[in-house]
Order: structure tokens, then C-alpha cells, then sequence
């Protein structure tokens, strides 16, 4: 009798347990196509939609030509009146005016910077590049003060504190925060410094790497180059093949591919001539 009374208990618990289960999973099930069917509804709705970024996404309204912004719920919280606009970087995206000048707002959508200039990059570092009607950049700051005077033909965005400009006669170098031109331009191209080094292609228009001293630390031998990451650069040899060097220069992943990604946490993506793709540790093993 109560081996019968325990056994039906046993099966009620498990019966229960059964539907209980079946029901959150249900229910999870019908939240994630309300998810997705909210998600669509919202893409659907704008003729351009960007990802988000730092909690808002740049619409374009069909209605009017006009860009805005909308929440994580789809909400507009920047009415859709730009001419153009780019995504919030660092508490601040540009937008375009209708005198087709370039500033910045908020996140409340209040215009911080007047639009008066050709176009500006995104802040980074506190800093935003800025094209003047004479096709000269400078650097201004979250305030809107022109910190660099406009007197550059190309800049890169402020990395590790220092940024790169090119001048009249087409050399590159870096300044610091306050304009000053920390490594003087003679570069033939130069990239943003990452992990304290950063690619510079020299007279012989082959690249290599220099300290935030100017100094070249890696020699001008590389067809191509690209950033360090996790302690790694990607290189591109004379036979168009890719490996990877450390900070010291020494060749640690022979050049051998025909398409390789950066490294991050220590695995990179790369691609063999049949375009069959693999990933690698840093010995250069193939691991997946």
C-alpha cells in the first residue's frame, strides 16, 4: 500500500516537473519570437537602420529623407530632422544640418557643437578630427574648442594619445592632445599606434614599426602591415603571403597564408590559397 502511495507521488512530481518544464520552455520559446517579431518590426519600419551603439541606433526616416535616433524599444528619443548623421561614439554623434555643415549632439538630442564644419570624425579619446571650408583638418574638443589648428591634409583618429597627420608634402607623423607634433612627419604613411607601436611605410615604401618615441623599432621590409593585437601584428610578404611578428620584429607564424585576421585572445582566423579557412594559436597551430 505504500509502496503504491510513494510510486504515485513519484509520478505526479515527475509528471509535474514534465509540464512545468515544458511551460518555461514555452514560454521562453514565445518571448524569443516576441523578441525577434519586435525586432523585425522595428527594422522594418525605417528605410535605414545602424547597429546600436551606446544604447541608440541611427534611423533614417523615408518620409522625410531625415536621420534620428531610436532606443533598444524602437522608441525615437532624437526626432528624424538630420541631414545626415553618425553613430554615438564616447556620448556624442555628428549630425548634418540643412546648411549641410556638420556638429554634434547628445544624448538628448540637444545640438552641443554648432554645425560649421565639412565633416568630422567620430571622438575618440576626447577628441574629434575636423574638416574647415579650406580642406585642412584640426582636432576640436567635447566642448567644441578647436584644440589642433586646421592645418593638416589627413589625420587618423586620436590611439593611445597621440594621432597621426599628414601635411602638404604628403609625410605623415603624430601629435599629442595639445597639437604639438610629438614625431615629426617623414613618413611616407603611418597607421594609429595599438599596444605602443605603430606601422609607418618608409622611402622604400615598405612598412615597418616605430616606439612613441619615433623610434623605428621594426624595419621597413613588410609589403603590408596591420595593428598589433594580443601582442601580435599580421605581416604581408614580397610573395603576398601573410605570418605574423612580435614586438620585437622576430617572424613568429611564417607567411603562408593567403588571408590571415588579428589575433584575439589568443586565436586568429586565416585562409590557405583554397580559400578553406582555419584557426590558429600563436605557435602557428592549426587548432579548429
Amino acid at each position: 500500500m505504500k509502496r503504491t502511495f510513494f510510486t504515485s507521488v513519484i509520478a505526479f512530481v515527475m509528471l509535474t516537473s514534465s509540464a512545468c518544464g515544458q511551460t518555461t520552455q514555452s514560454k521562453n520559446e514565445n518571448q524569443s519570437n516576441e523578441n525577434q517579431t519586435m525586432t523585425e518590426d522595428i527594422n522594418d519600419k525605417w528605410e535605414e537602420k545602424s547597429e546600436y551603439s551606446e544604447g541608440f541606433a541611427k534611423v533614417l526616416d523615408s518620409t522625410n529623407g531625415k536621420y534620428g535616433f531610436i532606443d533598444e524599444t524602437g522608441a525615437v528619443v532624437i526626432p528624424c530632422k538630420w541631414v545626415g548623421a553618425s553613430d554615438f561614439s564616447e556620448g556624442l554623434a555628428s549630425v548634418r544640418g540643412d546648411n549641410e555643415l556638420v556638429g554634434f549632439i547628445d544624448k538628448t538630442g540637444e545640438l552641443v557643437i554648432p554645425c560649421k564644419w565639412e565633416s568630422a570624425y567620430d571622438f575618440s579619446e576626447g577628441m574629434s578630427a575636423v574638416l574647415d571650408p579650406a580642406a585642412k583638418y584640426g582636432f576640436i574638443d567635447k566642448k567644441g574648442k578647436l584644440v589642433t589648428p586646421c592645418k593638416w591634409i589627413e589625420v587618423r583618429s586620436f590611439s593611445e594619445g597621440l594621432a597621426v597627420v599628414g601635411n602638404t608634402n604628403a609625410k605623415y607623423g603624430f601629435i599629442d592632445k595639445t597639437g604639438k607634433l610629438a614625431i615629426p612627419c617623414k613618413w611616407n604613411h603611418a597607421l594609429p599606434f595599438t599596444e605602443g607601436l605603430a606601422a609607418v611605410m618608409g622611402d622604400n615604401d615598405y612598412w615597418g614599426y616605430i616606439n612613441k618615441t619615433g623610434k623605428l623599432v621594426i624595419p621597413c621590409k613588410w609589403n603590408t602591415t596591420y595593428f598589433f593585437s594580443d601582442g601580435l601584428a599580421k605581416v604581408e610578404d614580397a610573395n603576398f603571403k601573410w605570418g605574423f611578428i612580435d614586438k620585437t620584429g622576430k617572424l613568429v607564424i611564417p607567411c603562408k597564408w593567403k588571408v590571415a585576421y588579428d589575433f584575439s585572445e589568443g586565436i586568429a582566423e586565416v585562409e590557405d590559397a583554397d580559400g578553406t579557412s582555419y584557426k590558429i594559436n600563436k605557435q602557428g597551430e592549426i587548432v579548429e
